[in-house]
């Protein structure tokens, strides 16, 4: 989805990990039974490192512009127009971190830098433009019943006319789905501000991944007949998640995106952890396993090793998601 409405526009000994794996297996179905849902109505803040950090203070600030929006709902919309790609350009000529197109730009576009000029490729321009153009179109819709958040975000794909017609998100299924998509986003830019909630899937995604130990390391192996059964470590994690019907995206930076964030010592097995050589910018993870408990993941580590477990408490580690259905449905595919 583009902004295009113009009218106004995630080496321990095999044998004794089976077992240990088990136990944990069975825990998740017991935690998941007992943990309390939601996160609460606080404010937002961004998670660690879930935009780059070249633009994580822009969003910071441009997400606090009115009350509609906040920064990670903000850095959700960047997310799925552009995946923060400045140079992005899109076949319907959409352009930009926030992909504007040239008339909703030239008639939405500010000098959100200051320097005397509106430069759609430029994101200290782009994305303080994206800001205020929510808040505008959250003006025009404040008088309507219902979410100002959700019916700003119906208003940026179906236009404020149709809210205000039906009194809220219009019955438009590309809307709903698009209100749906950035709201589920949101959560996986948001720093959570209490526990968040066990996959029900989680458990089904490691007894996945533990019949897979000892299998050889392929670069770029998603396990098929034509890769000999081999995986690369998000390779492995995308085929775990599958084999409970979530569909997660091929890389390991885009897998960041399908849930909460819990901290290092809420994780539960099942989780995804991650692996980066900067820890300011989730686009540059670049490795990915699966949480078993005790500070081990199974994981696809690389060439001339097999998936085995390894600690995770490493000077690389970079975070953790919990994997939801919505959250995997959410993430764009062409980023």
């Amino acid at each position: 989805m583009t902004v295009r409405k113009a009218w106004i526009v995630a080496g321990a000994a095999l044998g004794a990990g089976l077992g240990f794996v088990m136990l944990l297996v069975l825990g998740v179905y017991v935690v998941a039974g007992n943990l309390a849902n939601g996160v609460g109505g606080a404010t937002k803040t961004l998670a660690k490192g879930a935009v780059p950090a070249a633009y994580s203070g822009l969003v910071q600030k441009w997400g606090n512009l009115c009350p509609a929006i906040n920064p990670a709902l903000l850095a959700a919309q960047l997310y799925q127009e552009s995946g923060f790609n400045p140079r992005a350009q899109s076949g319907a000529a959409a352009q930009g971190i926030a992909q504007f197109i040239p008339g909703t730009w030239a008639t939405h576009g500010i000098d959100g830098d200051g320097d005397g000029d509106r430069d759609v490729w430029d994101p200290n321009d782009a994305i303080p433009s994206a800001a205020s153009y929510d808040c505008k179109l959250a003006s025009y819709v404040k008088d309507v019943p219902g979410d100002p958040t959700r019916n700003m975000l119906a208003s940026y794909n179906a236009g404020a006319y149709a809210v205000i017609k039906y009194g809220g998100v219009p019955p438009y299924k590309e809307t709903q789905n698009y209100v749906k998509t950035i709201t589920t986003l949101e959560e996986s830019f948001a720093a959570p501000v209490t526990r968040v909630d066990p996959s029900k899937q989680a458990a089904g995604a490691i007894t996945y991944a533990q019949n897979k130990l000892g299998t050889p390391y392929l670069w770029g192996g998603d396990g098929t007949a034509q890769d000999g059964g081999r995986f690369d470590c998000s390779g492995l994690t995308k085929a775990a998640y599958e084999s409970v019907g979530v569909t997660l995206p091929r890389v390991a930076n885009d897998q960041w995106n399908a849930g909460p964030h819990p901290a290092r010592d809420e994780l539960l097995p099942g989780d995804l952890v991650f692996f980066s050589d900067d820890l300011t910018n989730s686009r540059a993870i670049r490795h990915v396993g699966i949480y078993v408990g005790g500070g081990y993941m199974i994981d696809a580590p690389r060439t001339g090793a097999v998936i085995r477990f390894d600690p995770i408490d490493t000077p690389d580690y970079f975070g953790a998601t919990r994997v939801t259905e919505d959250g995997a449905k959410a993430l764009p595919t062409t980023v």
